[in-house]
């Protein structure tokens, strides 16, 4: 029987409120295996694994942890769909077709990694070896497959470095020049809350498991804001939607330093304590009064002073921020804005206050020995290698030279289908003077234009250890699944390369044991005590953040890591001007291209991990408008309309439900082009332009027009 205060979840399910069966209640001859979520996602939830036979029959999310907390989201539920789906890749290949046609013809290993071998050798010689491109993202956020034995094959192959931009480089780069320390707010501390503002966080459909923690907080009172462009589920679900701009998030958080700090709201004895800038901060808010602010942001005048006020009375208060605030052109600032927040009402001190971006940099690695960057610097004889950014990879494939990249391996990433500035990218991946390796579970957008295609493990089927962007729980996984077919493990590949290549240095044999030892051996007190046979044993084990059961605060009593030990405000980076791709940008643009185009996350997706099932397909092949914009372009839900820009155009359906405000369109990201009938997604309409800090994409700083057409 359900019980009446049982947590409900976005997939109908709730968070289980009684144990696991005992062993008995299991089938002879089933073990139940432990893994946990590699997926680029803050929750990174511990799993189980039922297996009989040596076959997955149900995957669950592991009762005992106390974030996973015995649920998973709807994605990974389905999970043993896609290990055991007929699309698997199993064998290496090699194109037999013209690239990008996705035509190949199976061949061994021996030949696969000889053929590589030899033909990065030959680049290297010809070229130069930063004529060689690695590019990799977050496929898997197991470390070791993540950035392991493939960051010591690059660095000893002398490679260009991959700047990795493309999701989060901006938010960190500003909380770093802010807090100086990318450490947040304890998920499990959002219970304690009284006001939680979810800040471009659609919590309900990419960060569920934080959900069960802000409904708690909600049954003892607490309110849900939510500052969004898009009426999230998370929106649809709040006691309040704030339907801001896109792009305005900075002149908002500027607006309620207005308010706060002219109406004496602030913490004024942990301001002086703990924070650098005030007087500067003071002076730019003030040109940023709640009627100027209501014209940048679409939000009311009132509302503004009233968010405000609540934010600053409500004691404990904290801000979920998400990465969709920094993706657009003055996206570090707007980060920088609203982390200056809890500095000023000083909810750092209290538990259920603060804000959370980002936990990643509690875990306090040895990555240095893990990376071996040194291999880099003897090969390119004591010089740092090129540093090539991902998020131009268009620019990088067409125009760079001296030398031009002749060669790129991609693994953990589908830049065919994410990268912006589609078309520029897919130009140069047809370059049929490329050699191009790619790494993949899937033939992916990204997999058509291989010249060499590798078959790789899932993460139950390797040995990996786990951070996570969303809680301070480390986590090791062991294989709970053999491999099918010749799947090999990212660390498997470019070990056998690296020997391949006649690199004989001693790191190219570690063990993955090894490898994890030496991530754990930083000294780092928060990692003090946590050895590989504990978590073998134990599987997951919070960092050494506070003493057992006490809230991690820490930035209650200053304590910041930026060179003066306070928060720095930085005033003099965030006065607003509005982005050029925006309404009140560039007069030229705006004129030709109307609406601002928001490619937000599909709620049951994973970036591009999950394109090839058609309920994925069908969500990120629509477009949402206002009714007035649909209206006055004659378009009805379920219209075919091509959006278009300067930079090209893509076909959807139109939705016309009322989630989004006049002048602003909403595509979910993001679809394989394969399956659309004008081979492009979002993408296609996206530019290379470069966030303010950072080095990030500016995917959501995006002008377009909307026509119908038939059908």
């Amino acid at each position: 029987m359900r019980r009446a205060d049982a947590i409900m979840l976005p997939n109908g399910g709730i968070v289980p409120e009684d144990p696991l069966p005992s062993v008995a209640c299991y089938p002879a001859g089933m073990e139940i295996r432990h893994s946990v979520c590699a997926l680029d996602c803050p929750d990174a939830c511990s799993l189980l694994v039922n297996v009989e036979d040596g076959r997955a029959t149900r995957l669950r999310g592991d009762t005992a942890h106390p974030v996973t907390r015995g649920f998973l989201c709807g994605k990974v539920a389905q999970y043993l769909e896609r290990e055991y789906s007929p699309q698997r890749l199993l064998y290496p290949q090699k194109r037999a077709g013209a690239k990008g046609e996705g035509r190949f013809a199976r061949i061994s290993w021996d030949e696969a990694l000889g053929t590589i071998a030899q033909r990065l050798a030959a680049i290297a010689e010809k070229h130069g070896p930063e004529s060689i491109l690695p590019y990799s993202y977050a496929g898997t956020m197991g470390l070791l497959n993540g950035s392991g034995m493939d960051r010591r094959f690059f660095h000893r192959l002398g490679a260009s470095r991959l700047d990795r931009t493309i999701c989060s480089s901006t938010g960190g780069a500003a909380l770093t020049a802010s807090l100086g320390l990318r450490y947040g707010t304890e998920p499990e501390q959002f219970r304690h809350s009284k006001l939680i503002i979810a800040w471009g966080a659609n919590i309900h459909g990419t960060n569920v498991h934080l959900w069960p923690f802000i409904v708690e907080a909600r049954r003892n009172g607490a309110k849900l804001y939510v500052i969004d462009p898009v009426k999230t589920r998370t929106a649809a679900l709040a006691d309040r939607h704030l339907a801001i701009n896109p792009g305005s998030d900075l002149a908002l958080a500027l607006g309620l330093t207005h308010v706060i700090i002219g109406e004496k709201l602030h913490d004024a004895d942990y301001v002086a304590r703990y924070t650098h800038g005030f007087d500067e901060l003071a002076a730019l808010a003030r040109a940023y009064d709640p009627t100027r602010v209501a014209a940048l942001t679409g939000i009311a005048a009132e509302d503004i002073v009233q968010l405000a006020r609540e934010y600053a009375n409500a004691r404990p208060a904290v801000i979920r921020v998400n990465y969709g605030v920094q993706r657009s052109d003055h996206g570090g600032a707007a980060v920088r804005a609203i982390a200056a927040l809890p500095a000023l009402t000083g909810s750092w001190k209290e538990a259920g206050g603060g804000l959370q971006l980002t936990t990643s940099q509690a875990f306090q690695f040895n990555s240095k020995a893990l990376e071996m960057p040194e291999l880099q610097e003897r090969s390119t004889l004591g010089r740092e290698a090129r540093l090539v950014n991902m998020s131009e990879l268009g620019k990088a494939l067409t125009e760079l030279d001296a030398p031009p990249v002749k060669a790129m391996v991609v693994y953990n990433s589908n830049p065919a289908a994410i990268a912006p500035n589609q078309g520029r990218v897919l130009a140069g991946m047809r370059r049929e003077d490329l050699f191009t390796v790619v790494l993949e579970q899937f033939q992916t957008d990204t997999a058509d234009y291989a010249d060499i295609l590798l078959p790789s493990t899932t993460f139950l089927e390797h040995t990996d250890l786990y951070r996570s962007y969303g809680h301070y729980f480390l986590q090791l996984a062991r294989p709970a699944l053999d491999p099918p077919g010749e799947a090999r493990s990212n660390v498997e590949v470019f070990r056998d390369l690296a020997l391949r290549m006649g690199f004989d240095d001693q790191c190219f044999r570690d063990s993955e044991d090894i490898m994890i030892r030496s991530l754990l051996n930083s000294g780092h007190p928060f990692l003090k005590g946590i050895t590989l046979e504990r978590l073998d044993r134990e599987h997951s084990i919070r960092l050494n953040i506070s003493e057992p059961g006490a809230p991690f605060l820490p930035f209650r009593e200053g304590g910041f890591g930026t060179p003066s030990g306070k928060c720095e405000f930085g005033a003099e980076a965030l006065d607003y001007t509005p982005p050029v791709e925006s309404r009140f940008g560039d007069e030229s643009l705006k004129s030709r291209y109307p609406l601002e185009l928001i490619s937000s996350k599909n709620d049951d997706s994973m970036n591009s991990t999950f394109g090839y099932r058609p309920r994925v397909d069908a969500d990120t092949s629509l477009l949402y408008l206002n009714h007035a914009d649909a209206t006055s372009r004659a378009i009805q839900t379920g219209d075919r309309v091509r959006v278009f820009n300067d930079r090209g155009s893509l076909l959807l359906r139109a939705n016309v439900n009322g989630v989004v405000q006049p002048g602003v369109a909403r595509a979910p990201s993001v679809r394989w082009n394969k399956r659309a009938e004008d081979a492009s997604n979002v993408n296609v309409l996206t530019s290379e332009r470069l966030t303010d800090m950072g080095g990030g994409p500016t995917f959501y700083s995006c002008l377009v027009e909307v026509e119908r057409c038939g059908d």
